[in-house]
């Protein structure tokens, strides 16, 4: 099988556009660079067809990589055949391939092994065979020093006979398709962990039972981790008799003895070899896609995340509350820079909130403040309540801030770089504070699993996660674009074709030799040749620069094609931008060339019309209930202001303004059946909650958003 027609065969994207797609690939092409900008080459594929294309080339590499280290073993060891080869060269599946190769694999010492060397194969064969009359005398024939007496020798033969039932694909199959259609997962506390404090949190899984291939991806998440931290035990099981009915049904054929050996050996074969394998295999599949869907949910909390809304260039001072160590203030300018730092300490023990209160004051108008960003941690509330107290000379919003991944940052390389002077308190103060401004810009910076938007991020594959979210940061930074001149490293190395060195490269250059004035100069960064600047151009944008199409996402590459445009209708490019009502009028179908179609055009078009257009939404302020400061402040009925802090499968977290966020089940999300929660809620949507039910002992939270 050819890798085209492997992507076809297990896609609905056409033979051209996946040719197209892999030449692209091949070419060293990004996924966001691809999508953006080779339209008329893919047919239009959008970074999510990209990725399954790429995704599938990389599993059939890794059966070509299989298949060749396997027919590499087999000829070493004289085995292979025509036949077998070709058996081996159609197989377009890794199970498959490994169940043609386990007859050849070599094993540890084996009970079938022993009983080969003492000379019992013969035996088996005839006991396959079905034909022998007087078994017992066949068996007698077989005895030797090592094989003591004839129930000694069909019990060898038995094993061999069952190794070979655990070689045959037919079976491994049907009891593959029997686990994967009727096969149950239980679960059992261990009695001696029963009252564990620990364990409590598994408590609804200490006596569990479901089906297999219907256990929701949480859930089986939970278990497996009940099970690993050694709470529960767990089997998986389907029906036995029908399974060991179905093998005889394929094997026997006769009614004599050597058919009672055969049952003998199918059940030997079966619990001993078979089902240990294949519900172990099973269980593995289950928990693979588990891991997707779990990885699914966390990268799209993460891009939502990653795309929330930014506050924008404004002089921002943040606020990393405390009650003993105190508060810590930093105050930064429009582009992020620290100016200030200090730390008050307005709640208990010290009490000193006047003090606080003239210090806030007066550092607002110092540092001309125009918005305030209060970490949601210990102390947050009463600290949020401290700034509603203050009258200001001039307006200042304010704005509680998710904590997640702050300390991570602070004591990051990162931040030891960006601030060597400062110690982790006034680091973490900077990224709340900056987290406000542009969410994307800081958030790069952190390892996104730290970030707490995720739904058993520690127990799915690692490397899958890690792979996945960081496609997620990439197509969220190329989609909004990222300015050149003010962009950290970290940032910068998210862009199409950048990454890490070559980021760091563009630091530098930026610090030598002072801003980029045109998209031309980026090429003068060291190492940074002419593939990079291609798939990275872009995506990279100049603030008031010599051309104003360098603060677009029309690529360079076009900008012939636009300053044909602009003197076709009698304008200069910077008057043509953002004329609506000129670009309207422009026939497309004029500029249609062999490399650029309507595809292209109208994302030209629509550039032109908005350059440079941030497609995230604006920050917008809110306030809790300022008289729900602790669980027990909850009572059932309430209805509360929140913010959802986290979507997962089941529903969605509300932070109501508490340490615990509560949880609006999925049941409770609407009024109609809810198939896919992102399409009820979104990432720190505002919203509001009412309360179902508290557990004050468990420290959960029930919430509906389904009551009017």
């Amino acid at each position: 099988m050819h890798l085209i027609s492997y992507i076809t065969s297990r896609s609905q994207i056409s033979e051209k556009s996946i040719q197209n797609t892999i030449e692209l690939l091949n070419e060293d092409c990004t996924i966001p660079f691809i999508s953006r900008y080779r339209k008329e080459k893919t047919g239009n594929l959008d970074e999510i067809e990209i990725g399954q294309i790429v995704q599938l080339k990389e599993q059939f590499e890794a059966l070509e990589k299989r298949k060749v280290s396997v027919l590499k073993i087999l000829e070493e060891q004289n085995v292979l055949t025509s036949d077998l080869k070709q058996k081996i060269d159609k197989t377009d599946d890794l199970t498959t391939l490994e169940d043609i190769y386990l007859p050849y694999k070599k094993k540890r010492k084996t009970k079938a092994e022993t009983a080969r060397k003492n000379g019992l194969e013969p035996l088996a064969k005839m006991i396959m065979s079905q034909r022998i009359n007087d078994l017992d005398y066949t068996a007698s024939k077989y005895t030797s020093n090592e094989v003591e007496s004839s129930e000694k020798a069909l019990e060898g033969a038995r094993f061999i006979i069952a190794e070979w039932i655990n070689e045959r694909t037919d079976i491994r199959n049907n009891i593959r398709y029997q686990l994967e259609r009727f096969a149950t997962i239980s679960t059992k506390i261990i009695k001696s962990k029963k009252e564990d404090e620990k364990a409590q949190k598994f408590k609804d899984y200490f006596d569990w039972s479901e089906n297999l291939s219907r256990i929701p991806s949480h859930r089986l998440l939970a278990i497996l981790r009940a099970e690993s931290e050694d709470f529960i035990r767990v089997k998986i099981e389907i029906d036995n008799e029908r399974a060991l009915q179905k093998m005889e049904d394929r094997i026997i054929r006769s009614q004599n003895k050597c058919a009672e050996q055969i049952e003998l050996a199918v059940a030997d074969a079966y619990k001993r070899l078979l089902y240990p394998s294949l519900s172990n295999e099973a269980l593995s599949i289950a928990k693979e896609k588990a891991d997707e869907a779990a990885i699914g949910v966390f990268t799209k909390n993460l891009q939502q995340l990653l795309l929330g809304a930014p506050l924008g260039e404004k002089r921002i001072l943040a606020i990393d509350p405390g009650f003993r160590s105190g508060c810590k203030i930093v105050c930064l300018n429009e582009q992020g820079d620290l100016l200030h730092n200090e730390t008050i300490f307005p709640h208990p023990p010290q009490n000193r909130d006047t003090d606080a209160i003239k210090k806030i004051s007066s550092l607002s108008d110092a540092y001309k403040i125009e918005a305030i960003a209060i970490g949601n941690g210990t102390a947050s509330r009463e600290t949020e309540q401290l700034i509603k107290r203050i009258h200001f000379k001039n307006e200042i919003e304010v704005f509680v801030v998710s904590e997640a991944g702050a300390s991570i940052y602070s004591a990051s390389k990162i931040a030891r770089d960006e601030f060597p002077d400062y110690d982790v308190t006034v680091r973490g103060s900077v990224s709340i504070g900056r987290r406000l401004a542009d969410p994307l810009a800081e958030l790069v910076k952190i390892d996104a699993k730290s970030i707490g938007v995720g739904q058993y991020q520690h127990d799915v594959d690692q490397s899958k996660l890690k792979k996945s979210l960081d496609a997620t940061v990439e197509h969220c930074v190329n989609k909004v674009g990222v300015n050149i001149n003010t962009a950290s490293a970290s940032l910068l190395s998210y862009v199409s074709g950048i990454g890490p060195k070559l980021a760091e490269n563009i630091v530098t250059y930026r610090n030598e030799n002072g801003s980029f004035s045109d998209r031309k100069t980026i090429k003068k960064v060291a190492r940074l040749g002419g593939k990079a600047f291609e798939q990275s151009a872009g995506f990279l944008r100049i603030k008031n620069g010599d051309n104003p199409l360098d603060d677009s996402a029309v690529h360079p590459e076009q900008y012939p094609l636009v300053k044909k445009i602009a003197k076709d209708v009698g304008k200069n490019i910077s008057d043509l931008i953002g004329n609506s009502s000129e670009l309207k009028q422009i026939d497309l179908n004029k500029y249609i060339t062999d490399t650029v179609g309507l595809p292209t055009l109208k994302d030209i078009i629509s550039e032109l019309e908005k350059p440079g257009l941030d497609p995230r939404k604006k920050a917008k302020a809110f306030s809790f209930n300022q008289n729900i400061k602790s669980i027990t402040d909850l009572h059932e009925g309430q209805l509360l202001p929140g913010i959802v802090n986290n979507i997962t499968n089941f529903g969605c977290f509300v932070d109501v303004g508490i340490k615990e966020s509560g949880l609006v089940h999925v049941s409770n999300l609407a009024n109609t059946f809810v198939k896919d929660v992102n399409e009820h809620v979104a990432l720190h949507q505002q919203v509001i909650v009412k309360v179902l039910e508290i557990d004050v002992n468990r420290k959960r939270i029930q919430l509906s958003m389904n009551y009017k």
